[in-house]
């Protein structure tokens, strides 16, 4: 019954993946002295504009996209010609699309800056390193509420339904659970190793964070259409 869509979400998820492998290859190949390491930083920037510019596209080309609202003043009034219905209606949907643009990108901000606060009231340093754990709010950021943009656009109580018990609607409301719980789980489980004496490149903060939440991410988009392929069967949706 979902085949198709567990197929695009596949395809679509090898996009993003791939992504996360070029923007770490290319670069080191370009740039002298460029690794995961000794250039956390540009690293982790280059895979989240990387993630970000991918699954922007990729969702846009699949038709993967919030409604839009049908009904607005514009709809509701009856001009006298059919041209000044056509101007009335594109005025209407491109000041909703604007809007709906301008939106998102305060909720990402937004986001930003929760994740940041989040990350400190865990343990991460206030003042000192607020450079790479801001850096580490945007990957964050990123990997998940870019997902929930593109999936279900500035709403917030569609966010709170996609992750409430029983919530999904649909293979990438399902999707985005798994993909934004196992980021979340990586770069929590990517922070055990900080403390610990081994002296490793990668226990400087937030090295083992970000690279855990990378790798949380890879597992999300590898899990996700696998689980769903596997309870296809069992998997009911209904309209709330």
């Amino acid at each position: 019954m979902w085949d198709h869509e567990i197929r695009a979400m596949a395809s679509t998820h090898a996009i993003i993946a791939a992504s996360v492998f070029m923007a770490t290859v290319v670069p080191a190949a370009l740039v002298r002295g460029f690794s995961v390491y000794g250039t956390h930083l540009p690293w982790l920037y280059a895979v989240s504009g990387a993630v970000a510019a991918v699954s922007v596209a990729a969702f846009w080309l699949l038709g993967i996209s919030p409604p839009t609202k049908k009904h607005t003043l514009g709809y509701k009034e009856f001009p006298k010609s059919r041209c000044q219905a056509f101007s009335k209606g594109s005025q209407d949907k491109l000041i909703y699309k604007l809007s709906r643009l301008f939106r998102s990108c305060v909720y990402f901000f937004l986001s930003c800056l929760f994740f940041h606060a989040v990350v400190v009231l865990y343990g991460a340093p206030l003042i000192e390193s607020a450079l790479e754990t801001f850096s580490l709010a945007v990957l964050l950021t990123s990997l998940t509420t870019l997902r929930c943009l593109c999936v279900l656009g500035p709403n917030v109580q569609a966010w709170i339904r996609v992750f409430s018990r029983h919530g999904a609607m649909s293979v990438w409301d399902t999707c985005l659970q798994i993909t934004v719980a196992c980021t979340l789980v990586g770069a929590w489980v990517g922070a055990f190793p900080i403390p610990l004496d081994w002296d490793r490149p990668w226990q400087v903060w937030p090295v083992s964070c970000s690279l855990g939440a990378t790798i949380g991410f890879l597992t999300g988009l590898v899990a996700a259409p696998a689980w769903i392929h596997y309870h296809r069967k069992q998997l009911t949706y209904k309209c709330k």
